[in-house]
């Protein structure tokens, strides 16, 4: 039976990484993610994430799109030919399908994020 998921009312276990040697660009921060939904086929994630300061590049893959709502903090997104997109408490974001570019953590942050990674 399928049942809402009210992200406060969960315990989820915290999973914490760095950014990867060869994409790492500033600092090693620590990242800390609360996956409280995956849908039945694996395509929906959604939950929430946070980092400390740093960036690192990143690389979406072709059928890979994130939104994401920043609670905490703020971010810089900058895309490979330079474009900077910051986002702060309250604001939205969307980074595409073959998004290539470096994710910046200029203060601590934290978002709740969607993530959908279509099969196929």
């Amino acid at each position: 039976m399928s049942k809402v998921i009210l992200f406060t009312q969960q315990i989820t276990p915290a999973e914490q990484d760095y950014p990867r040697p060869e994409r790492a660009q500033k600092g090693n921060p620590l990242r800390t993610t609360w996956n409280h939904f995956t849908n039945d086929t694996g395509e929906v994630f959604s939950g929430v994430w946070a980092s400390e300061v740093g960036s690192w590049r990143i690389e979406f893959g072709p059928r890979e799109d994130e939104f994401f709502f920043v609670t905490e903090g703020r971010c810089r997104i900058i895309d490979q030919a330079g474009n900077a997109s910051d986002a702060g408490v309250g604001e939205s974001l969307v980074i595409p399908a073959n998004f290539r570019g470096v994710f910046e953590v200029l203060e601590p942050m934290k978002k709740h994020y969607v993530i959908v990674e279509r099969k196929g």
